[in-house]
């Protein structure tokens, strides 16, 4: 049985697109019941993963077929089925299956909802795709595909500008970390025995030392470029905030299971390659906690509560990174295991806290504005508990699944700044792993902040007519003009189009449909169990050592550390404590520290100026550079290739023309002449 799971795993990819291709080609058929097929075969790719994960081992690659032979290049369609590519197949599939489930209540009404679930299938294919190949370049290639995926369900509601401009920003983003790993790709053909891009191959020890020192650094640092863009790290995170703009099942899916790992699972399983340079490794960890850190300073006084929730996946990015980079000597493997596994929970809970927005959002009548509302916890019982649920998870409170995956990246940076003393980077890790308690910290104080405004304090429920109310922001849209965010954060609002009246909702202030809420409760349970499941037992440790060339990784020696539990707890209990005196009693203290320190306010409710900077330093200067080629186009180029044409123009049509005239004494007089100079130049020449 086991030769079964391992020898088919092509199908896991095949089912979900088997059913987007039903769902896009019954669309006229099918109407409303076009999630079916979609939601059958994500979830039977999730019951297929299962038998692989329980029968991963580092060597088992089966040959698929082949795809490319062009020029000693081969590229077959080869998948593997290690401890890695099982526990992200496990996760990704079951994930996207409650998302898809719970896309059935949001969507409802939708015009274009077999569209929708046919681009779903599409996403999943595309990233269980690139988790499975067994080489760089099919990487690559599905790669691009859950970036064209994202594309278009970002800008699902392309009827809108700012659906559209958020969907082409990420799009032209990930352009630039896609040259990264492309480069990447083209160097390490050069330098592998027979051209040969498989993982087994490049990571094998013998070709890993045989790699140049340029290529040591080099390689690492151009993949690492791709991995900033795709899971959205300083400076290319810019697009993953906006991409709010598409439905919130969308966003749940990338924020959580799908396009963001995409980064952290390539620097994962490069890790053998990435860990031949300490520095590239350093680079990493900082990178990750100033992303982690910027994050967190904008989270604490967005409004909107999927912004700030996109803004925390951003910060969790940058902790799995940090986990990363503290893959240093004998400690490699423990880092690795500490970022994926914190990959893995993260999956869970902050999944649960974008679904439990886009419950929010559906029983506010589109509104996710946390100004115009508050007080929901009655009316919401099973939102509230949910959001209640991941929020704790996020906050990394114990017994959540966010306590043990935090507390194991910070025993990695901790243990890392021992191991890399040696390289003269212990300093740089140190510094990281008080950063990443700060925060900790922060993340619990703006989790808290978005959990008691939301569910807390005098009920209220947004109106139309309300005075004060501030523009909803990344509203449903569904090709109604509802209230969502631009490009750059501005809202915007049609107040006669709202969402209840697109789908039927009824009356603001609902409970969800349990089609939408069962999803939540399963996943409220993961995110409380699966850190206890996996964490202590090691079981999770214990199936990524099943990954090729992880054994080569050093082990280190994994062990509870009080002192970071304990540090990180009083950080994440004072962040709830005072998000509490703050937010949950309506104080008037924050309102007074934002008139007190306004540019610091200002600063953080405006992202920093990021997007602004961006505008300048990259939109304004490629529009100049752009008049400068028209200008030299038109006026320099076009006439010049004008100019050459005419030349025979000129020479045969209006001087030569003049002298075939047809009279003979003009062609005599021309004889005469030519007679005349050749004389001349035999007699003084």
């Amino acid at each position: 049985m086991s030769g079964f799971f391992v020898d088919n795993v092509w199908i896991i990819p095949c089912l979900p697109l088997i059913g987007a291709g039903i769902a896009a080609i019954g669309a006229r058929w099918l109407k409303g019941n076009a999630h079916v097929p979609v939601i059958a075969g994500i979830a039977l790719a999730f019951l297929v993963s299962l038998g692989a994960l329980a029968h991963a081992a580092p060597q088992n690659a089966p040959l698929v077929g082949r795809w490319l032979s062009i020029s000693g290049l081969e590229v077959p369609f080869e998948f593997r089925v290690d401890g890695l590519t099982t526990m992200m197949l496990s996760m990704v599939t079951f994930v996207s299956t409650l998302v898809a489930i719970f896309a059935v209540g949001y969507m409802a009404g939708d015009p274009s909802y077999p569209r929708f679930f046919a681009l779903i299938g599409l996403f999943v294919f595309s990233m269980t795709g690139l988790v499975l190949s067994n080489n760089y370049l099919l990487t690559y290639a599905f790669w691009e595909g859950v970036g064209v995926c994202s594309y278009m369900l970002i800008g699902y509601w392309h009827s809108r500008k700012s659906a559209a401009a958020a969907a082409m920003k990420a799009f032209l983003v990930n352009r630039v970390g896609d040259l990264g790993f492309a480069i990447a790709i083209f160097w390490m053909w050069t330098l592998v025995p027979e051209h040969n891009l498989s993982y087994a191959n490049v990571l094998s020890p013998e070709t890993l030392a045989g790699l140049p020192e340029a290529a040591k650094v080099g390689i690492p640092l151009l993949l690492f470029w791709a991995a900033t863009a795709k899971s959205a790290q300083v400076p290319l995170y810019v697009w993953l905030p906006d991409a709010m703009e598409g439905p919130t099942p969308v966003s749940a899916l990338i924020h959580a299971a799908t396009m963001v790992t995409a980064g952290v699972y390539l620097i994962a399983r490069s890790t053998p390659l990435v860990a031949l340079s300490p520095g590239v490794q350093a680079l990493i960890a900082a990178t990750g906690c100033v992303t982690a850190l910027l994050a967190a300073l904008i989270a604490l006084t967005q409004n909107d509560l999927k912004r700030v929730m996109a803004y925390s996946t951003v910060s969790q990015l940058g902790y799995m990174f940090m986990g990363l980079g503290a893959g240093v000597g004998e400690v490699a493997q423990l880092a690795v295991v500490a970022a994926m596994f914190h990959l893995f929970t993260h999956a869970f809970f902050k999944a649960l806290l974008f679904l439990s927005s886009g419950s929010v959002m559906h029983a506010m009548g589109d509104v996710i504005d946390m100004r115009r509302f508050g007080g929901l916890r009655h009316r919401l019982p099973y939102t509230h508990l949910a959001f209640l649920v991941g929020g704790l998870a996020l906050a990394g409170l114990f017994p959540m699944a966010g306590f043990f995956s935090k507390d194991e990246i910070l025993l990695a940076l901790k243990s890392a700044s021992h191991a890399a003393g040696e390289h003269g980077w212990g300093g740089v890790y140190l510094l990281v792993y008080w950063v990443a308690i700060l925060t900790a910290g922060m993340t619990a104080f703006y989790t808290g902040r978005a959990y008691f405004l939301t569910f807390w304090g005098p009920e209220k429920l947004p109106s139309p007519d309300d005075p004060e109310a501030p523009p909803a922001t990344a509203g449903h849209g569904h090709a109604h003009g509802h209230g969502h965010d631009d490009a750059h954060g501005h809202g915007e609002e049609d107040l006669n189009a709202r969402g209840d009246a697109a789908h039927g909702h009824g009356e603001v202030g609902h409970e969800s449909p349990y089609v939408m809420t069962i999803p939540l409760m399963i996943l409220a349970a993961c995110a409380i169990l699966v850190g206890m499941f996996f964490g202590p037992t090691e079981l999770f440790a214990g199936h990524l050592e099943k990954t090729l060339a992880f054994e080569e990784l050093g082990h280190g020696e994994h062990h509870f550390d009080w002192m970071t539990a304990i540090v990180s707890t009083v950080a994440a209990v004072a962040g709830i404590a005072g998000a509490y005196v703050l937010y949950g009693k309506r104080s008037p203290v924050p309102a007074r520290l934002a008139a007190r320190f306004p540019r610091l306010y200002a600063a953080s409710l405006n992202k920093f100026y990021v997007d602004e900077v961006y505008d300048w330093v990259v939109v304004k200067t490629t529009k100049a550079f752009a008049l400068v080629a028209e200008f030299l186009d038109v006026y320099l180029v076009h006439r010049l290739v004008l100019g050459i044409a005419r030349v025979p123009k000129l020479i045969s049509g209006e001087i030569l023309a003049k002298y075939q005239n047809g009279l003979l004494q003009y062609y005599a007089a021309a004889s005469a002449v030519g007679v005349a100079v050749l004389l001349f130049l035999l007699l003084f020449a």
